[in-house]
């Protein structure tokens, strides 16, 4: 493995792994004909990504970029978006990547807040960029990835002086916060390179095999996960990432066994639509060893683990801090919401509003830190422009996750729900103050209060539950309204964000000071999608095709 030291940097590591490692694939893309890209599949060993690399690099510095830039990358999970990190990594340049699902007014906000140099964009997502820009302030030159690199245009300013190290920022990621705008964490060379690091040593069932593992990722290159624990961990092992466009259950044995994948990553919704797959003699038929991700839901646990003959190792992390826990190590707690413990460099407790720890078995928020002497080492720098936000999260020397979860006798932590005003459905992170914030500037709604709901496939879905204005229709044509009041945030959001239900009421429990009360919206124990005029819009939550 590939040793990583306190002077880390992203580009000299890679270049150290090319060498040991030339002749292993570094990253490949499964075989599928209706995809834009690489429609037969593609490989690249450590050696081709090298060179691929440097004349990156040299075109990049040809134009000026370096230390102290920004450059957007809007390419999807394409391999490509890999090898341009690397290069400008290892320039000194902090990638700050787009979500392709963005809605112009969020891609004006990550412009605005990232200020980004360059954006690099695919053709097929120019119109997304051009009606971006006509929003924001911020007025980046736009290249094209088709016209790469004749049309690459000089740095309108001057890279700073200095070299590359491991504070450097290597990315700026957009997680949703609970004031309504995501936050852009900034992370620095030594985090990813330590997130790497973390994940190959954590052992057990976990255990990493040098230069023999081959890692299929469905998840997208905007997360943290794919583009950072599992990318640079086979890179310091001489691993590859295989990367898929999206997961789809139809191809995803398919591809695991096409591409000879020794791990896969998966999230809870993964896992629901695998089981739903008919079963068959080929589900054993695979080279998987372990499967690591989060939100297996208990009752479906060892079922699947029965079914497809491999362990599905539950982690816990988050953008801010991808040094995972994990229920790596038997005997685990399968059935049961079980992440793993605090290890070396990540200390954790569970605390109540005080900061005080509960006793084992009480619910409290997870606080995590490295250690009492550098609580903050390894962690994301922070959040960009946001100094309050960052020391906020860090009160008391421990990072407040707004996660609560319960510690057992053992240690063992145990996911209980989330304490910060954010809903999970597949894997995404919405805010609900940004979904309010969207239904209140539509003319029909006085009151928005937008609530996590239970989803039997995708975890939770959005839910909203809204006062109408005065004078507005009745319950027999509110179908419409509900309709009129979805296609706004549809079309002003990321398709995921748009309310799955809507449910009108005459008005809103509030405290005395006209704060609306959540918790009392619904009589506790009550499924508030059963609730009469509930209505179900989840069939119109569609992603747009670029």
């Amino acid at each position: 493995m590939i040793a990583i030291h306190e002077e880390s940097s992203i580009g000299e590591v890679f270049f150290q792994a090319a060498q040991a490692y030339a002749g292993n694939s570094l990253l490949a893309v499964p075989a599928n004909p209706a995809r834009g890209y690489h429609p037969e599949g593609w490989e690249i060993s450590y050696a081709q990504a090298a060179q691929q690399v440097t004349a990156l690099m040299a075109r990049y510095r040809a134009a000026g970029y370096g230390l102290g830039h920004r450059v957007g990358l809007l390419l999807e999970s394409r391999p490509e978006h890999m090898l341009h990190k690397l290069a400008l990594n290892a320039l000194g340049v902090c990638c700050v990547p787009v979500n392709p699902d963005y809605r112009p007014g969020e891609f004006a906000y990550l412009i605005d807040h990232a200020q980004p140099d360059l954006l690099l964009v695919l053709g097929s997502h120019a119109d997304a960029a051009q009606a971006a820009l006509r929003e924001s302030r911020h007025q980046p030159p736009v290249l094209l990835w088709e016209q790469w690199p004749q049309g690459l245009p000089m740095a309108a300013r001057p890279a700073l002086a200095g070299q590359v190290g491991p504070d450097t920022p290597a990315s700026i990621l957009y997680t949703s916060g609970t004031t309504g705008r995501p936050k852009g964490c900034v992370l620095s060379h030594h985090y990813e390179l330590a997130a790497g690091h973390a994940y190959a040593t954590r052992g057990g069932l976990a255990r990493i095999r040098e230069g023999g593992e081959r890692l299929y990722n469905p998840l997208p290159l905007f997360h943290v996960n794919a583009s950072i624990l599992s990318f640079q961990c086979m890179l310091l092992t001489g691993g590859c990432q295989v990367q898929t466009d999206r997961f789809q259950p139809s191809r995803w044995w398919q591809e695991v066994r096409q591409t000879r994948a020794t791990i896969v990553h998966y999230l809870g919704v993964v896992i629901q639509l695998l089981l739903l797959q008919p079963p068959s003699d080929e589900d054993r038929n695979h080279c998987v060893r372990f499967g690591f991700g989060a939100g297996a839901e208990p009752q479906r646990h060892a079922a699947f683990e029965q079914r497809f003959g491999f362990p599905l190792l539950e982690l816990w992390g988050m953008t801010e801090m991808v040094r995972i826990m994990a229920d790596c190590h038997e005997p685990r707690q399968v059935g049961t919401r079980a992440f793993g413990r605090a290890v070396e460099g990540v200390q954790a407790r569970a605390v109540d509003d005080l900061d005080q720890d509960v006793p084992d078995g009480t619910p409290g928020e997870l606080v995590i830190r490295h250690s009492k002497q550098t609580p903050r080492k390894d962690f994301f720098s922070g959040y960009l422009d946001d100094p309050a936000a960052t020391e906020s999260a860090w009160r008391g020397g421990w990072f407040h996750t707004g996660d609560i979860v319960v510690r057992d006798a053992g240690g063992m932590f145990h996911f209980v729900d989330r304490r910060k005003n954010i809903i999970r459905r597949s894997g995404e992170n919405i805010a609900a103050a940004e979904v309010e914030a969207m239904l209140l500037t539509h003319p029909l709604v006085e009151q928005a209060a937008v609530l996590a709901v239970a989803d039997a496939l995708r975890e939770e879905e959005v839910l909203a539950c809204i006062v109408l204005k005065a004078g507005m229709p009745e319950a027999d044509a509110r179908g419409g309204v509900a309709q009129q009041l979805f296609a706004h945030c549809h079309g002003g959001m990321a398709y995921y964000k748009a309310p799955g239900w809507i449910w009108f009421t005459p008005q809103l429990p509030t405290t005395g000071t006209q704060k609306i009360q959540k918790h009392a919206i619904f009589a506790r124990g009550v499924d508030p999608r059963t609730v009469q005029g509930m209505l179900d819009l989840r069939a119109c939550k569609k992603r747009r095709q670029a």
